[in-house]
């Protein structure tokens, strides 16, 4: 199974700020992140295959630990069952559009929705 999504974000509250539709996948893009682990979150997109109550892969905006900081305030990262890896560190991270696009191709070169449609619904 792979990391069994150990780095899994624990949610306690969130607001839902956008929502997509690619092909069999509903991706939530949540804000406003209050979490019982001990990362701070900007943003995370969710991404679920219908039928499913968990996610598969999340595309995360986390609050860089202090000592990063010289390299941007937040890190780009990348959970699911097989990885959860840092991908990037930067200011833009923090910037709504800016990580819903990159949150978004990530997750679909992830799960392999290159042939679907994006269809925003909120």
């Amino acid at each position: 199974m792979g990391a069994s999504m150990k780095d899994r974000p624990v949610i306690s509250t969130a607001i839902p700020k956008r929502r997509f539709q690619i092909g069999d996948y509903g991706v939530t893009l949540l804000g406003e992140i209050a979490s019982s682990d001990r990362t701070g979150y900007r943003y995370i997109l969710a991404f679920v295959r219908m039928g499913q109550r968990e996610p598969e892969l999340y595309v995360c905006s986390q609050e860089a630990p202090p000592g990063e900081r010289s390299q941007g305030a937040y890190r780009l990262r990348l959970v699911s069952e097989a990885m959860s890896e840092d991908l990037d560190v930067g200011d833009q991270w923090g910037n709504l559009d800016t990580f819903s696009d990159q949150g978004l191709a990530l997750g679909i070169q992830a799960l392999g929705l290159q042939s679907e449609m994006v269809a925003r619904l909120m």
